[in-house]
């Protein structure tokens, strides 16, 4: 019996579709709202991954063009320990604006690493600090006014980023591996804490590390604002976000 009442209820709605009826706006309704339910369950998950992606590809590529950049660099001016300075960004002037053409950081990235780079602009920010953007929305920025050792890397929208957390050295760890990551340029520097870019290029936040996997993973865990490691944990895993990275991405 109950067959029967299925094959009669089959044959009922196909020859309402025949006859142009199609289905009901119940059908209709329970339809998309299932599809609005498994939408809304998978999107996130979509949304996330492909940030991880993107994080990925753009800090391994970023790693590669700027190390191929140093190279370059070498073969003009010769050995990078030799034309490396730990520079100063802009000065700021009696209202707190920072004056144009006076960052000596800026004069030297132009100098060695920028002839070498695809770069669409470069900006001098309100801290006399100055960021570099890449065709791939990506962009690099000295970290804070006083040095050219430590750099940012924002795989993408570093706008956004900087106008969340902010950009004096506070928000610039705050934003660290969630939608920026840690880079050190420190070839010179000889001892056991840097013994990771001694005589390097560009290299993840690796400043004093024990050469194990827990102390990144630890490192970028942190609840505080200094997060410097999580570039160094991603690049450790070979350039891939696992399962385990203890920050959320943000965009």
């Amino acid at each position: 019996e109950t067959a029967n009442h299925s094959v009669i209820a089959g044959l009922t709605r196909n020859r309402r579709v025949a006859a142009g009826e199609g289905f009901t706006l119940a059908e209709v309704l329970i339809t998309l709202g299932i599809i609005g339910i498994v939408a809304a369950m998978t999107v996130p998950t979509l949304v996330e991954n492909y940030q991880k992606r993107v994080v990925e590809t753009r800090l391994e590529k970023f790693y590669s063009t700027i190390n191929q950049a140093v190279r370059m660099a070498e073969v003009e001016y010769g050995d990078k320990k030799i034309w490396f300075e730990d520079l100063r960004g802009a000065n700021i002037d009696d209202t707190g604006k920072p004056i144009a053409g006076s960052s000596n950081a800026e004069k030297w990235f132009n100098k060695y690493l920028a002839p070498h780079l695809k770069i669409v602009k470069t900006e001098l920010l309100s801290d006399g600090t100055f960021i570099v953007y890449f065709p791939d929305g990506s962009a690099i920025r000295q970290f804070q006014l006083g040095t050219t050792r430590d750099w940012l890397f924002y795989p993408n929208r570093a706008d956004k980023c900087m106008e969340k957390f902010g950009i004096n050295a506070d928000g610039n760890w705050a934003s660290v591996g969630k939608c920026s990551f840690a880079f050190n340029f420190m070839p010179t520097a000889n001892n056991s804490l840097w013994k990771y870019h001694y005589n390097k290029g560009f290299e993840p936040w690796k400043y004093a590390w024990n050469g194990k996997r827990e102390s990144l993973y630890n490192n970028c865990k942190r609840t505080t604002s200094t997060n410097e490691s999580c570039a160094a944990l991603i690049q450790y895993d070979g350039w891939k976000i696992g399962s385990d990275y203890p920050q959320k991405l943000y965009y």
